[in-house]
Protein backbone atom coordinates (compact mmCIF):
# COMPACT_ATOMS: atom_id res chain seq x y z
CA UNK A 1 0.00 0.00 0.00
CA UNK A 2 1.20 3.31 -0.91
CA UNK A 3 1.35 6.21 2.04
CA UNK A 4 -0.32 8.58 -0.06
CA UNK A 5 -3.37 5.88 -0.45
CA UNK A 6 -3.25 5.34 3.33
CA UNK A 7 -3.70 8.74 4.32
CA UNK A 8 -7.50 8.89 2.79
CA UNK A 9 -8.51 5.94 4.62
CA UNK A 10 -8.84 7.52 8.12
CA UNK A 11 -7.74 6.09 11.53
CA UNK A 12 -9.71 3.14 11.42
CA UNK A 13 -9.17 1.82 8.01
CA UNK A 14 -5.20 3.14 8.09
CA UNK A 15 -5.61 0.62 11.26
CA UNK A 16 -7.31 -2.29 9.23
CA UNK A 17 -4.85 -2.34 6.18
CA UNK A 18 -1.93 -1.25 8.55
CA UNK A 19 -2.87 -5.08 10.13
CA UNK A 20 -3.13 -7.10 6.66
CA UNK A 21 0.26 -4.97 5.12
CA UNK A 22 2.10 -6.22 8.20
CA UNK A 23 0.55 -10.30 7.93
CA UNK A 24 2.64 -10.95 4.93
CA UNK A 25 6.30 -10.76 4.20
CA UNK A 26 7.20 -7.00 3.36
CA UNK A 27 10.40 -7.25 1.22
CA UNK A 28 10.14 -7.57 -3.00
CA UNK A 29 9.96 -10.71 -4.29
CA UNK A 30 13.18 -12.33 -4.52
CA UNK A 31 14.82 -12.18 -8.01
CA UNK A 32 16.66 -14.40 -10.42
CA UNK A 33 19.75 -13.49 -8.95
CA UNK A 34 18.81 -14.01 -5.55
CA UNK A 35 16.99 -17.56 -5.89
CA UNK A 36 20.52 -18.83 -7.19
CA UNK A 37 22.00 -17.83 -4.40
CA UNK A 38 25.75 -15.90 -3.56
CA UNK A 39 26.05 -12.24 -2.32
CA UNK A 40 22.90 -11.48 -1.88
CA UNK A 41 21.56 -14.56 0.30
CA UNK A 42 20.26 -15.04 3.30
CA UNK A 43 22.59 -16.61 5.94
CA UNK A 44 20.78 -18.96 8.56
CA UNK A 45 20.53 -17.25 11.68
CA UNK A 46 20.02 -20.18 13.95
CA UNK A 47 22.39 -23.02 14.96
CA UNK A 48 24.75 -24.60 17.04
CA UNK A 49 27.17 -21.29 16.68
CA UNK A 50 26.56 -17.79 16.29
CA UNK A 51 26.34 -17.06 12.61
CA UNK A 52 29.30 -14.92 11.74
CA UNK A 53 32.22 -16.04 13.45
CA UNK A 54 33.05 -18.91 11.02
CA UNK A 55 31.02 -17.64 7.48
CA UNK A 56 32.66 -16.83 4.93
CA UNK A 57 34.10 -13.50 5.29
CA UNK A 58 31.34 -10.49 3.79
CA UNK A 59 32.58 -7.14 2.36
CA UNK A 60 31.07 -4.70 4.59
CA UNK A 61 31.11 -4.45 8.44
CA UNK A 62 29.42 -2.23 11.49
CA UNK A 63 30.33 -3.04 14.34
CA UNK A 64 28.84 -1.78 17.52
CA UNK A 65 29.48 -1.96 21.41
CA UNK A 66 26.81 -0.89 23.85
CA UNK A 67 26.28 -0.11 27.55
CA UNK A 68 23.48 -1.15 29.55
CA UNK A 69 21.81 1.85 31.13
CA UNK A 70 19.28 -0.28 32.82
CA UNK A 71 19.96 -2.25 36.08
CA UNK A 72 17.20 -4.79 36.24
CA UNK A 73 17.31 -7.75 34.89
CA UNK A 74 14.58 -8.35 33.10
CA UNK A 75 14.58 -5.64 31.24
CA UNK A 76 18.32 -6.64 29.63
CA UNK A 77 16.64 -10.12 29.37
CA UNK A 78 13.52 -8.63 27.09
CA UNK A 79 16.09 -6.64 25.32
CA UNK A 80 17.80 -9.90 24.50
CA UNK A 81 14.76 -11.97 23.47
CA UNK A 82 13.41 -8.35 21.76
CA UNK A 83 16.88 -8.00 19.74
CA UNK A 84 17.31 -12.16 19.13
CA UNK A 85 13.54 -12.07 17.09
CA UNK A 86 14.64 -8.29 15.41
CA UNK A 87 18.06 -9.82 13.91
CA UNK A 88 16.54 -13.20 12.83
CA UNK A 89 14.29 -11.05 10.50
CA UNK A 90 16.73 -9.02 9.31
CA UNK A 91 19.43 -11.90 8.61
CA UNK A 92 16.65 -13.64 6.23
CA UNK A 93 16.11 -10.48 4.56
CA UNK A 94 13.26 -8.91 6.53
CA UNK A 95 12.38 -5.89 8.11
CA UNK A 96 13.41 -5.44 11.90
CA UNK A 97 9.52 -5.62 12.83
CA UNK A 98 6.43 -7.34 11.49
CA UNK A 99 5.10 -3.76 10.50
CA UNK A 100 7.88 -3.29 8.72
CA UNK A 101 8.64 0.85 7.50
CA UNK A 102 5.15 1.93 6.31
CA UNK A 103 2.54 -1.55 7.73
CA UNK A 104 2.57 -0.66 11.17
CA UNK A 105 0.28 1.84 12.89
CA UNK A 106 -0.05 4.98 10.88
CA UNK A 107 0.83 7.26 13.62
CA UNK A 108 2.89 5.39 15.48
CA UNK A 109 7.21 5.30 15.31
CA UNK A 110 7.42 2.39 11.79
CA UNK A 111 8.72 -0.67 13.25
CA UNK A 112 11.86 -0.27 10.90
CA UNK A 113 13.92 2.53 10.08
CA UNK A 114 13.01 1.94 6.19
CA UNK A 115 16.82 2.51 4.48
CA UNK A 116 16.89 -1.36 3.44
CA UNK A 117 13.63 -1.40 1.83
CA UNK A 118 14.60 -3.42 -1.53
CA UNK A 119 17.14 -4.61 -0.28
CA UNK A 120 17.98 -8.21 -0.78
CA UNK A 121 19.54 -9.69 2.89
CA UNK A 122 23.19 -9.27 1.37
CA UNK A 123 24.60 -12.09 3.58
CA UNK A 124 24.06 -10.27 6.69
CA UNK A 125 25.17 -12.10 9.86
CA UNK A 126 24.65 -10.62 13.15
CA UNK A 127 26.92 -12.05 16.25
CA UNK A 128 26.46 -10.81 19.90
CA UNK A 129 28.98 -10.66 22.84
CA UNK A 130 28.89 -9.89 26.31
CA UNK A 131 32.20 -8.22 28.01
CA UNK A 132 33.16 -8.39 31.36
CA UNK A 133 31.42 -5.28 32.60
CA UNK A 134 28.42 -6.96 31.78
CA UNK A 135 29.15 -9.25 34.61
CA UNK A 136 30.69 -6.54 37.20
CA UNK A 137 31.32 -3.17 37.43
CA UNK A 138 35.20 -1.60 37.78
CA UNK A 139 35.13 -1.67 41.58
CA UNK A 140 33.81 -5.00 41.30
CA UNK A 141 30.41 -5.16 42.33
CA UNK A 142 28.11 -7.65 40.35
CA UNK A 143 25.41 -7.10 37.93
CA UNK A 144 22.14 -8.68 37.13
CA UNK A 145 23.23 -11.30 39.39
CA UNK A 146 25.62 -13.06 36.73
CA UNK A 147 28.66 -11.88 38.99
CA UNK A 148 29.60 -15.67 39.80
CA UNK A 149 29.03 -16.65 35.97
CA UNK A 150 31.67 -14.48 34.47
CA UNK A 151 34.11 -16.81 32.86
CA UNK A 152 37.57 -17.26 34.36
CA UNK A 153 39.06 -16.21 30.75
CA UNK A 154 36.89 -12.68 30.37
CA UNK A 155 39.17 -10.30 31.94
CA UNK A 156 39.84 -6.56 30.68
CA UNK A 157 42.77 -7.16 28.08
CA UNK A 158 45.97 -6.46 30.12
CA UNK A 159 47.90 -3.52 28.68
CA UNK A 160 50.62 -3.95 25.98
CA UNK A 161 53.27 -2.20 25.14
CA UNK A 162 53.15 1.00 22.79
CA UNK A 163 49.21 0.75 23.05
CA UNK A 164 47.28 4.06 23.03
CA UNK A 165 43.93 3.24 24.01
CA UNK A 166 41.21 5.88 24.25
CA UNK A 167 38.84 4.34 26.85
CA UNK A 168 35.70 6.02 24.70
CA UNK A 169 35.76 3.66 21.78
CA UNK A 170 37.26 0.41 23.81
CA UNK A 171 35.29 -2.14 25.80
CA UNK A 172 31.12 -2.47 26.73
CA UNK A 173 28.62 -4.45 28.05
CA UNK A 174 27.54 -5.88 24.56
CA UNK A 175 28.51 -5.41 21.11
CA UNK A 176 27.17 -7.03 17.80
CA UNK A 177 29.40 -7.66 14.73
CA UNK A 178 27.45 -7.30 11.60
CA UNK A 179 28.53 -8.11 8.44
CA UNK A 180 27.17 -8.18 4.97
CA UNK A 181 27.76 -7.55 1.57
CA UNK A 182 26.05 -4.21 1.60
CA UNK A 183 27.36 -1.65 3.42
CA UNK A 184 23.35 0.02 3.72
CA UNK A 185 22.67 -3.88 4.72
CA UNK A 186 24.78 -3.66 8.30
CA UNK A 187 24.15 -0.35 8.42
CA UNK A 188 20.20 -1.05 9.21
CA UNK A 189 20.94 -3.80 11.43
CA UNK A 190 23.10 -1.79 13.78
CA UNK A 191 20.56 1.26 13.16
CA UNK A 192 17.42 -0.76 14.31
CA UNK A 193 19.01 -2.79 17.16
CA UNK A 194 19.71 -0.01 18.42
CA UNK A 195 16.67 1.69 18.06
CA UNK A 196 14.89 -0.88 19.99
CA UNK A 197 17.31 -0.78 22.81
CA UNK A 198 16.55 2.71 23.33
CA UNK A 199 16.35 3.33 27.22
CA UNK A 200 18.01 -0.12 27.91
CA UNK A 201 21.23 0.31 25.91
CA UNK A 202 23.09 3.02 24.63
CA UNK A 203 26.09 3.22 21.89
CA UNK A 204 29.09 3.01 23.56
CA UNK A 205 31.44 3.38 20.18
CA UNK A 206 31.11 1.85 17.11
CA UNK A 207 32.95 1.08 14.11
CA UNK A 208 32.80 0.74 9.84
CA UNK A 209 35.00 -1.42 8.35
CA UNK A 210 35.23 -2.60 4.36
CA UNK A 211 37.45 -4.94 2.71
CA UNK A 212 37.33 -8.02 4.63
CA UNK A 213 41.41 -8.88 5.56
CA UNK A 214 41.29 -12.10 5.92
CA UNK A 215 39.19 -15.79 4.43
CA UNK A 216 37.56 -17.58 6.61
CA UNK A 217 36.77 -19.96 3.94
CA UNK A 218 38.70 -22.43 1.67
CA UNK A 219 36.63 -20.93 -1.29
CA UNK A 220 37.83 -16.97 -0.34
CA UNK A 221 41.11 -15.74 -1.71
CA UNK A 222 43.21 -13.57 0.63
CA UNK A 223 42.79 -10.14 0.44
CA UNK A 224 45.13 -7.03 1.49
CA UNK A 225 45.56 -5.18 4.02
CA UNK A 226 46.34 -1.13 3.40
CA UNK A 227 49.77 -1.67 3.66
CA UNK A 228 49.33 -3.61 0.38
CA UNK A 229 50.31 -7.30 1.82
CA UNK A 230 48.03 -10.32 1.85
CA UNK A 231 47.01 -10.94 5.42
CA UNK A 232 45.52 -13.83 6.96
CA UNK A 233 47.39 -16.69 4.53
CA UNK A 234 47.50 -19.10 7.80
CA UNK A 235 44.01 -18.11 8.98
CA UNK A 236 41.94 -20.68 10.59
CA UNK A 237 39.17 -21.74 7.84
CA UNK A 238 35.14 -23.09 8.17
CA UNK A 239 36.54 -26.45 6.28
CA UNK A 240 38.88 -27.05 9.58
CA UNK A 241 36.11 -28.84 11.66
CA UNK A 242 38.54 -30.07 14.05
CA UNK A 243 41.13 -27.29 14.22
CA UNK A 244 37.85 -25.42 14.79
CA UNK A 245 37.41 -28.02 18.06
CA UNK A 246 40.33 -27.24 19.48
CA UNK A 247 40.83 -23.65 18.71
CA UNK A 248 37.98 -21.87 17.87
CA UNK A 249 34.52 -23.22 20.13
CA UNK A 250 34.72 -23.32 23.98
CA UNK A 251 34.45 -27.27 25.05
CA UNK A 252 32.12 -28.14 27.63
CA UNK A 253 34.67 -29.09 30.22
CA UNK A 254 36.29 -25.28 29.48
CA UNK A 255 33.74 -23.88 32.11
CA UNK A 256 31.57 -22.21 32.08
CA UNK A 257 28.62 -24.33 30.86
CA UNK A 258 26.35 -22.07 29.84
CA UNK A 259 29.60 -20.68 26.40
CA UNK A 260 29.98 -24.13 26.06
CA UNK A 261 29.85 -23.54 21.68
CA UNK A 262 30.56 -20.09 21.66
CA UNK A 263 34.05 -18.18 21.52
CA UNK A 264 36.10 -15.27 22.63
CA UNK A 265 35.94 -12.53 20.65
CA UNK A 266 38.78 -9.65 20.70
CA UNK A 267 38.60 -6.48 18.98
CA UNK A 268 41.42 -4.08 18.41
CA UNK A 269 41.62 -0.98 16.63
CA UNK A 270 45.02 -0.53 14.52
CA UNK A 271 45.61 2.71 13.25
CA UNK A 272 48.48 2.47 10.16
CA UNK A 273 50.48 5.70 9.91
CA UNK A 274 50.24 5.03 5.79
CA UNK A 275 52.31 8.34 4.65
CA UNK A 276 55.38 6.86 6.69
CA UNK A 277 54.69 3.25 5.14
CA UNK A 278 54.11 4.64 1.72
CA UNK A 279 57.86 5.87 1.72
CA UNK A 280 59.47 2.75 2.84
CA UNK A 281 61.30 0.55 0.61
CA UNK A 282 59.77 -2.26 -1.37
CA UNK A 283 63.02 -4.65 0.22
CA UNK A 284 62.21 -3.31 3.62
CA UNK A 285 58.09 -3.77 3.69
CA UNK A 286 59.24 -7.31 2.93
CA UNK A 287 61.76 -7.66 5.53
CA UNK A 288 59.32 -6.26 7.97
CA UNK A 289 56.20 -9.00 7.19
CA UNK A 290 58.49 -11.45 6.57
CA UNK A 291 56.44 -11.96 3.00
CA UNK A 292 56.42 -11.62 -0.79
CA UNK A 293 54.68 -8.74 -1.44
CA UNK A 294 53.22 -9.98 -4.46
CA UNK A 295 52.47 -13.48 -3.84
CA UNK A 296 51.93 -13.24 -0.19
CA UNK A 297 54.64 -16.00 -0.23
CA UNK A 298 57.12 -16.09 2.75
CA UNK A 299 60.19 -15.09 1.87
CA UNK A 300 62.83 -17.98 0.12
CA UNK A 301 59.40 -19.51 -0.71
CA UNK A 302 57.78 -19.31 -4.27
CA UNK A 303 53.86 -19.83 -2.80
CA UNK A 304 51.32 -18.22 -0.72
CA UNK A 305 50.69 -21.48 1.30
CA UNK A 306 54.15 -22.49 1.80
CA UNK A 307 55.13 -23.33 5.18
CA UNK A 308 57.61 -20.51 6.20
CA UNK A 309 61.03 -21.85 6.68
CA UNK A 310 63.10 -20.10 9.73
CA UNK A 311 65.84 -22.01 9.83
CA UNK A 312 66.61 -20.63 6.41
CA UNK A 313 69.74 -18.54 5.86
CA UNK A 314 71.35 -16.89 3.35
CA UNK A 315 74.78 -15.17 3.85
CA UNK A 316 74.84 -16.08 7.04
CA UNK A 317 71.36 -14.27 7.79
CA UNK A 318 68.49 -15.93 8.08
CA UNK A 319 65.94 -15.11 5.09
CA UNK A 320 62.86 -14.42 7.01
CA UNK A 321 64.36 -11.68 9.45
CA UNK A 322 64.17 -12.53 13.19
CA UNK A 323 61.79 -9.64 13.99
CA UNK A 324 59.96 -10.78 10.87
CA UNK A 325 55.86 -10.19 11.30
CA UNK A 326 55.23 -13.65 9.88
CA UNK A 327 58.01 -15.15 12.81
CA UNK A 328 56.66 -13.75 15.30
CA UNK A 329 52.88 -14.56 15.06
CA UNK A 330 53.67 -18.19 14.22
CA UNK A 331 51.90 -20.79 15.78
CA UNK A 332 54.88 -22.76 15.99
CA UNK A 333 56.08 -19.86 17.76
CA UNK A 334 53.51 -19.77 20.59
CA UNK A 335 52.96 -23.71 20.95
CA UNK A 336 50.29 -23.86 18.37
CA UNK A 337 47.84 -21.43 19.30
CA UNK A 338 45.89 -19.99 16.05
CA UNK A 339 42.94 -18.05 16.09
CA UNK A 340 39.98 -17.45 13.28
CA UNK A 341 40.69 -13.45 11.96
CA UNK A 342 37.79 -11.24 9.89
CA UNK A 343 39.09 -7.91 10.85
CA UNK A 344 38.41 -5.35 8.37
CA UNK A 345 39.86 -2.22 6.48
CA UNK A 346 39.12 1.38 7.57
CA UNK A 347 39.39 5.06 6.48
CA UNK A 348 37.44 7.44 9.07
CA UNK A 349 38.85 10.71 7.20
CA UNK A 350 41.68 12.68 8.04
CA UNK A 351 43.07 13.76 11.35
CA UNK A 352 44.51 17.43 11.96
CA UNK A 353 47.56 16.91 10.02
CA UNK A 354 46.03 15.96 6.74
CA UNK A 355 46.65 12.49 7.31
CA UNK A 356 44.29 9.39 6.60
CA UNK A 357 42.56 8.03 9.70
CA UNK A 358 42.90 4.39 8.16
CA UNK A 359 43.86 0.93 9.57
CA UNK A 360 42.90 -2.52 10.19
CA UNK A 361 39.69 -3.24 13.11
CA UNK A 362 41.41 -6.09 13.74
CA UNK A 363 38.94 -8.98 15.17
CA UNK A 364 39.93 -12.68 16.26
CA UNK A 365 37.54 -15.48 17.37
CA UNK A 366 39.63 -18.24 19.92
CA UNK A 367 38.62 -20.78 22.18
CA UNK A 368 40.60 -18.98 25.61
CA UNK A 369 42.08 -15.90 24.57
CA UNK A 370 45.06 -16.44 27.16
CA UNK A 371 46.78 -19.00 24.77
CA UNK A 372 46.25 -17.23 21.90
CA UNK A 373 45.54 -13.90 21.56
CA UNK A 374 47.73 -12.66 24.42
CA UNK A 375 50.99 -14.09 24.18
CA UNK A 376 50.89 -13.88 20.70
CA UNK A 377 50.19 -9.64 20.99
CA UNK A 378 52.89 -9.87 23.81
CA UNK A 379 55.42 -11.12 21.48
CA UNK A 380 54.37 -8.89 18.86
CA UNK A 381 54.33 -5.18 20.83
CA UNK A 382 57.87 -5.95 22.15
CA UNK A 383 59.81 -6.96 19.11
CA UNK A 384 57.74 -6.21 16.13
CA UNK A 385 59.27 -4.03 13.89
CA UNK A 386 55.65 -3.33 12.26
CA UNK A 387 55.35 -1.35 15.64
CA UNK A 388 56.92 1.68 13.83
CA UNK A 389 54.10 1.98 11.47
CA UNK A 390 51.13 1.35 13.54
CA UNK A 391 49.21 2.16 16.75
CA UNK A 392 47.00 0.33 18.67
CA UNK A 393 43.96 3.04 19.48
CA UNK A 394 41.07 0.78 21.18
CA UNK A 395 40.78 -2.40 22.37
CA UNK A 396 37.86 -4.79 23.36
CA UNK A 397 37.43 -8.51 24.96
CA UNK A 398 34.00 -10.09 24.69
CA UNK A 399 32.57 -13.80 25.20
CA UNK A 400 30.16 -14.44 22.74
CA UNK A 401 27.32 -17.01 23.43
CA UNK A 402 26.71 -20.28 21.47
CA UNK A 403 23.99 -20.26 18.56
CA UNK A 404 20.25 -19.61 18.85
CA UNK A 405 18.83 -23.14 18.15
CA UNK A 406 15.64 -21.96 17.29
CA UNK A 407 12.55 -18.93 16.86
CA UNK A 408 11.97 -20.19 21.03
CA UNK A 409 15.47 -19.63 21.46
CA UNK A 410 17.21 -16.15 22.45
CA UNK A 411 20.64 -14.62 22.75
CA UNK A 412 22.36 -15.14 26.03
CA UNK A 413 19.51 -17.79 27.49
CA UNK A 414 21.83 -20.08 28.80
CA UNK A 415 23.47 -16.91 30.85
CA UNK A 416 20.64 -15.34 32.13
CA UNK A 417 18.32 -18.59 32.40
Amino acid sequence: MKRRTAIGLGAGGVLAAGAGFAAGRLLPEATAAQADGGADEAIDFFGANQAGIVTPAQDRLHFAAFDVLTEDRDDLVDLLKAWTAAAARMCGGDYAGPGGAVGGDYYGPPEDTGEAQGLPASGLTLTIGFGPSLFTTADGAGRFGIADRRPEALQPLPGFPLDDLDPAISGGDLCVQACANDPQVAVHAIRNLSRIGFGTVGVRWSQLGFGRTSSTSRTQATPRNLMGFKDGTANLKAEETEALDEHLWVAADDGPAWLAGGSYMVTRRIRMMVETWDRTSLAEQEAIFGRDKSEGAPLGSAAEFDEPDFDATEGGQPVIPELAHVRLAHPSNHDGARMLRRGYSFVDGTDDLGRLDAGLFFIAYQRDPRRAFIPVQESLAANDVLNEYIKHVSSGLFACPPGVADADDWWGRTLFA
